[in-house]
Formats: structure tokens, sequence, C-alpha cells
């Protein structure tokens, strides 16, 4: 029999823009960043049996490198015996991370796991490939911030290789998805976000950022944007030209950020007197063409509900990941809801917040979890779309 899996606990660091307050802190530093506040905030646990650390991150191109996972657990001041590893489904990577731990412990092979995700994105680096041949001068410096490199010539040939907005730009246009609608949406998400800034920060690590001589401490996200209107997204300009319709203003950032989470079986709980805030149910991934990857959470949704005999309707709090607007309106569509639906990114999304590729899975999880626990809602589901043409998506009800 499946055994129970609970999250007991759960931080992450604000968010930062690209080239932000969180820039000057290599990668691996940030990772450690929530792991040691969850061991801080949990004296009572034995952290030497921790069974594992899995955290996702997309890039790991950088100081992000050579298994994060098990780098931060040490920055972290775990236990050398603690193992790691880190797990990349690119957008959904720490969500990734999470349901993989759950797997772990509902099949009795793990007790007890910190799980989530990192993205340094304003510290990813340039990178150059080998030559292909001897005094071969076609090399190519890429940049490893976002979206393809080292494109597979037959990858491109079969399935394309757009950027991640020309895929969302796809969705738009295949499925009449207007840029009013795109930019009321992301007006929702700033106008949702400026208004549960107060629930928001219960999720938020303040973290110390030197400036200069002095240090100086980052207790908010530093994405959002209040007191945006609908003219000024209007005013924006498309980022792929002229008859087209996705702009900064209705798409995720680029940002930096890292996010952990305790889960731990129902045996855990009782000998570390842990208080569970939620309860994992199944995951469930599923693949869409890489050229609209965007509506990806749609399949993935309705696997995981046929899988786990439910119902979109049984949902009170339902996350869906704002990589773009276009996106998130595509699968609202796609799943019947409207495109204001309340229970859908209740609180804003990646639009307002930022979108660190490797922590948003986590984020995602760890706010519906903490909104079950206060009473906001009884059931939850989060999903995310990847990048090259995926979704992912699991659930959780109250613990």
């Amino acid at each position: 029999m499946a055994r129970p899996v609970f999250i007991c606990a759960g931080v992450r660091t604000p968010f930062g823009r690209y080239g932000g307050v969180l820039a000057g802190i290599r990668t691996d530093d940030l990772a450690a960043l929530p792991l040691s506040a969850l061991m801080k905030r949990h004296p009572t646990v034995d952290w030497g049996a921790l069974d594992e650390v899995i955290l996702g991150c997309a890039n790991q191109s950088g100081e992000d490198n050579r298994d994060v996972a098990r780098m931060a657990l040490l920055l972290a001041g775990l236990p050398v015996e603690v193992p790691g590893v880190t797990v990349n489904r690119l957008c959904a990577s720490g969500l990734e991370a999470i349901g993989q731990a759950a797997r772990a412990i509902r099949l009795g092979d793990a007790e007890l796991i910190m799980a989530g995700g990192v993205e340094g994105m304003s510290r990813s680096p340039y990178v150059l490939g080998k030559a292909a041949s001897p005094l071969s001068r076609d090399q190519k410096i890429e940049d490893t911030t976002l979206g393809w490199r080292f494109v597979n010539p037959k990858m491109k040939a079969q399935y394309g290789a757009e950027s991640n907005t020309e895929t969302a730009e796809n969705l738009a246009r295949e499925l009449g998805i207007v840029r009013l609608d795109q930019d009321a949406y992301a007006l929702r998400s700033q106008l949702r976000t400026e208004s549960s800034l107060t629930l928001l920060q219960e999720e938020i690590l303040p973290v110390e950022v030197k400036a200069g001589r002095e240090v100086r401490t980052v207790a908010q996200d530093e994405h959002p944007r209040p007191g945006t209107t609908l003219e000024q997204l209007a005013n924006l300009k498309p980022l792929l030209g002229p008859n087209t319709t996705i702009t900064a203003g209705n798409a995720s950032g680029i940002n930096d950020g890292a996010c952990a989470l305790l889960l731990a079986s129902e045996a855990a709980v009782r000998q570390y007197r842990l208080e569970p805030i939620a309860r994992l149910g199944g995951m469930a991934s599923a693949g869409v063409p890489p050229r609209t990857m965007g509506v990806g959470p749609v399949p993935a949704i309705r696997k995981l509900l046929a899988r786990e005999g439910l119902s979109l309707s049984s949902f009170d709090h339902i996350e869906i990941n704002e990589a773009f607007a276009a996106q998130v309106l595509a699968c609202l569509r796609e799943l019947g809801l409207p495109d204001d639906a309340p229970q859908v990114n209740p609180h804003g999304g990646a639009i307002a917040l930022g979108h660190p590729l490797g922590a948003s899975g986590a984020r995602l999880c760890l706010h519906a979890a903490l909104n079950l626990q206060r009473g906001g809602a009884n059931h939850a589901l989060v999903s995310l779309c990847v990048g090259v043409g995926q979704g992912l998506a699991i659930t959780l009800e109250k613990a």
C-alpha cells in the first residue's frame, strides 16, 4: 500500500530581477539558503538521518554545475553523509524534484527528504563548444541564460527550434488569443500579486546581500510592478516585431531565486514532531509538440485527473505557471475555464513574481500548500509547461 507523504515546511528566497539584488550571490550559495533555513527552523530533526536532498535546476552550466544539490547541502551545513541529486525538467524542475521525493517516500525508499529548486539566471555563463575539427573556426559562443543552445540539426529539422517566446506566439496565433486578452491577464497577475503581498511574505526568507561596503537585507520579491495599468501594457512593443503579441509585460521575467520544502512520511512526522501543512497526491507528465510547449499542462492535468479519478471541479486552488499570458490562456481555454477563473493563480503568478526556472515549480507547490494550511482551499493542483514540449502536474490536499 502506498504511504502518505506530507509537506511539513518550506521557504524560498525573494525572487530577484535579472542583474538585480540577488545577482551577486553564487547559484550554489543561493540554493543553500533555504536548506539552511529549514535546518534552523526544525531543531528537533536529526539532519544526519535526512535521506536525500533533491533540487531542480535547468541550467547547470555555471556555478550550478557538478550536482548543485550536493554542493548546496554541504554549503548549508548538512552532514557529509547526506546525499544530494539534481534533476532537470527545465521550467518544471523544482516540481519534478518534489514529485520524485514524494515517490521515494510513498514507496518506502525514504522517510525524510528536502526538495526544491534553484536558478541564478543573472549568473548563467556564456559557453564555448569545442571545435568540430582540427583548426576549425566555426566555434560559437552560446548564452545559457534561457532556451536552446548547441541545437541538433536533426532536432531542428524535425521539430523546429523556436524560442520560448516564439512558442507562445504560435499558440496566440493558432488559438486566436489576442493581445488585449493577454494584457488583461497580465494586469490581473500584477493586481492579484499586489493584493496578496502579506500572504506571499509568509513564504519568503530574508536574504542578506552585499551592497558595496554595506550589507542590506532583501525581504521582498523584486520583480512585481505595483501600479501597472492596461495602458502601460498596451504601449509595450512586441518582442518579435510588428503584428505579434508577446511583450515583456505579458511574459514572465528572467530571475534569480531558490526554494526548498521538507517532505516526510507519517513515521518521520511522529518521530521529529513535525506539523504537516499539506498532503501530496500524485504526479503526471505529458508531451506536446515543442513549437507549442506552453499548452503542456493540459494533457498532464488530464492524465493525472484520470489516474486519480478526479475532475477539475475537485480543486479550489489551481496554479498554472505563467510563462506567458498567451500560454496560460491557452491552457485555461482548453480546460474549459474562464480567462479570469478566481481559483487559478489567485495570488498572481510568474508574470508578476518572476520565473527563476528551476525554483518556480517548488514555489508554486509551497504557495499552494500554505494556502491549504491557512484554510484558503481544500484541494490544490499545480502545473507547469516545459520547454521542448512537456507539461507536469501534481495534486495536494489539506493535511
